[in-house]
């Protein structure tokens, strides 16, 4: 049985959410072990989706993505 987690991210406009998901398409190219994740942006809102047969594997991603996400909100903050 597939475990699957949704996280929606709103920002103040379409580009802010375009730029986060275009810094961690690098990560979702080499895909964590045993995951699948979806991003996708509509207007203000960045959509991420992740899939995993394990919780354990689901949980790892989660982590990992939202750390990723955290990252480049920091970074977009600094710049």
């Amino acid at each position: 049985m597939t475990k699957k987690a949704t996280f929606l991210f709103f920002f103040p406009s379409t580009k802010d959410a375009s730029v986060i998901a275009q810094s961690l398409s690098p990560e979702i190219k080499h895909k964590i072990p045993k995951s699948n994740v979806r991003f996708s942006v509509d207007k203000k809102t960045l959509t991420m989706t992740i899939e995993s047969e394990e919780i354990s594997s689901l949980r790892a991603a989660c982590n990992s993505y939202l750390r990723w996400i955290q990252t480049a909100l920091s970074v977009k903050q600094l710049v």
